[in-house]
């Protein structure tokens, strides 16, 4: 499922202007990496909420800057997981 999400999130960044060429699961959003505005970190994380049916808190945008890609792929998946157990069969 991680790769799944990777490469959605990669696809992502690529349609919004990002250059992915270069960017490992160690890479960061933030400024350290990648440097995702807060408006592309909300923005990549709509995008992964209408993907893959999860919900971020605005005030998580902060500490998504601060993950590496794998980081945040593996974050997604654990949600992802959550949301499952807690769905109905």
């Amino acid at each position: 499922m991680q790769d799944r999400i990777r490469e959605f999130v990669l696809a992502a960044l690529t349609e919004m202007q990002y250059d992915v060429s270069e960017v490992t699961g160690d890479t960061d959003l933030g400024p350290a990496g990648l440097d995702l505005e807060s408006l592309a970190l909300a923005d990549l994380s709509v995008q992964v909420e209408d993907e893959f049916g999860i919900k971020f808190d605005f005030d998580e945008m902060e500490s998504t800057a601060l993950m590496t890609l794998d980081e945040f792929t593996g974050d997604v998946a654990k949600r992802i997981a959550a949301a499952t157990a807690g769905s109905p069969a």
